[in-house]
């Protein structure tokens, strides 16, 4: 489904919103994704559903709410005017429907017809799957008096083009028109406009009254909904469009948009209200968890999948930060149980989070006639970042929104320098020269390597000592230390089973030790303002 958003009526904002502790509406039309139309419907959003409405015509007074099909009998004007204008035909594989009625004119008086309106009958004649042609025909050739049959069509195909609300003014439409994609104006021998319209007749106690109204089709929560732009299950961006998906699978469908503005506004609302949730989530969550086991941040992403062998090239994960550890769920945990259940699992300490592309400030779409990507880049997932874990391997994920990437990046680091405070120390295994060794990573004295089995210390340097390492790529390092009084370098050389991993380590410790020396570290390392490629 495609949703095509135009704006709101003149009670809200530019952007189809009310006020900021109202709901948010605005008209939107409804597309189905391959073959087939769309309709007109609204959205509303409230803190915690985004639900979409389509227009109906119910029956307010004299007969039951939900009005199916009426029979509605016209008395032609003066100059053989009906008072209304028809679109749509079986050639095109959609119905007649009534697409204009003429304000003060025979059609509008009645009060029981609607633009919108599917014509199923003709005096008694079954023209569902008549052509536009035999329609307009048939109401010509009638009489005086016109009996037809109609049922509202909510979901009305999106190349009818239909109006949403009342009947609009009267207006000059071409008679000889018999295509479904323009309006049959059925006037006959007049211009509605040229013909002075009756007074409309005064209601009848227990005639039936009818009302076109919004109603609620579909409700989908926002608790640990996720956004996509994506379509499924590749890189691809819909362009300036987003489904939203809720936890138990209900999907909006796809939300496409008229304009940047609109679609960059409704997606930040969306995802400010998902966010507000999920923090939510996270203080219940941490209730029951101890200090030392707190979530600092989870959320959906967009995981790239690399040589599956299959035409599938990205899935939904859902990560969190908690703990001492990063954790990687194929859905959101929703109890205890759910927390012993993530598909990987991998220590803070020796991850290291990476960041492709930095969001700009506004988090604003191009507009589709561009003929450019999303921002103007190349690369189809422009928030992106990496997780590097141990023996060299990595994971990419993206984001949808540049706020988004942002509290990734800030949490990351937030969560590690926690970590290594909590830890203080980590020891690896390693050897050199066919001596087992242990090398210890300490928060507060720096490196320390020791005999394995004597546990007798070999050499201990100072964090602010280490000036430099390299690496085979493999399994074996370099570290240059300086001394103290003699300024000279000496080089100490260890290989580890996981080289990666110990790599991470030491750069998480030392990143913590400046952070906790110089607290403007963390700050000066903000994403915010910079572009990273």
């Amino acid at each position: 489904m495609h949703v095509f958003f135009y704006a709101g009526s003149p009670s809200v904002g530019a952007l189809g919103f009310h006020t900021v502790n109202s709901p948010r509406t605005g008209l939107a039309q409804l597309h189905h994704e391959g073959p087939g139309g769309a309709c007109d419907v609204r959205l509303r959003l409230t803190k915690d559903v985004l639900t979409i409405q389509k227009q109906d015509v119910v029956c307010v007074r004299g007969g039951s709410h939900r009005a199916h099909h009426r029979t509605v009998t016209l008395r032609r004007q003066p100059g053989g005017s009906l008072g209304l204008s028809i679109k749509g035909g079986a050639e095109h594989r959609v119905p007649v429907v009534i697409s204009r009625m003429f304000r003060g004119h025979t059609a509008d008086r009645t009060g029981m017809l609607f633009v919108g309106d599917a014509i199923l009958q003709v005096n008694g004649i079954n023209v569902e799957n008549a052509t536009h042609g035999e329609v307009v025909h048939l109401l010509r050739s009638a009489g005086d008096e016109v009996t037809i049959t109609v049922e509202y069509l909510r979901d009305a195909p999106s190349f009818l083009n239909l109006p949403s609300g009342s009947p609009g003014p009267a207006g000059n439409h071409s008679s000889g028109a018999c295509s479904p994609l323009f309006d049959s104006g059925l006037h006959l021998n007049g211009d509605p406009s040229s013909t002075a319209p009756s007074s409309p007749s005064s209601p009848v106690a227990n005639e039936p009254k009818y009302e076109k109204r919004w109603l609620d089709t579909l409700s989908v929560p926002l608790s640990m909904a996720r956004i996509s732009r994506h379509k499924a299950g590749a890189e691809t961006l819909r362009c300036s469009a987003f489904e939203v998906l809720a936890l138990d699978g209900v999907s909006t469908g796809i939300l496409q948009f008229r304009s940047a503005q609109e679609g960059a506004a409704w997606l930040r609302a969306v995802s400010s209200n998902i966010r507000d949730l999920t923090l939510q989530s996270v203080r219940m969550a941490n209730k029951c968890c101890s200090s030392c086991d707190q979530v600092v941040h989870m959320g959906w992403v967009i995981e790239r999948l690399e040589d599956t062998g299959s035409c599938q090239t990205c899935c939904s994960k859902f990560l969190v930060l908690k703990g001492s550890s990063l954790h990687v769920f194929s859905t959101p945990p929703v109890s205890m149980l759910d927390w012993g259940r993530a598909e990987e699992t991998y220590n803070l300490c020796e991850v290291l989070f990476k960041l492709h592309k930095l969001w700009l400030p506004d988090d604003c779409w191009l507009h589709t006639d561009s003929g450019l990507e999303p921002w103007g880049l190349e690369d189809p997932q422009p928030y992106c970042f990496s997780v590097l874990v141990g023996h060299g391997q990595s994971r990419r994920f993206s984001v949808e929104l540049g706020s988004e990437l942002a509290a990734w990046a800030t949490s990351f680091q937030r969560a590690t320098f926690m970590e290594v405070q909590r830890a203080g120390s980590r020891t690896y295994t390693c050897s050199w020269q066919g001596d087992p060794l242990c090398f210890t990573v300490d928060f507060a004295l720096g490196f320390t390597c020791y005999d394995s089995k004597t546990k007798n210390v070999l050499w201990r340097f100072k964090f602010s000592q280490l000036k430099g390492s390299s690496d085979d790529g493999n399994t074996r390092v370099k570290l240059l230390f300086q001394h103290l009084n003699s300024r000279q370098i000496e080089v100490k050389e260890l290989e580890f089973q996981d080289l990666t991993a110990v790599l991470h380590c030491v750069h998480a410790f030392l990143a913590a030790k400046v952070a906790s020396v110089d607290p403007a570290f963390v700050d000066n390392q903000s994403i915010g303002g910079r572009r990273f490629c």
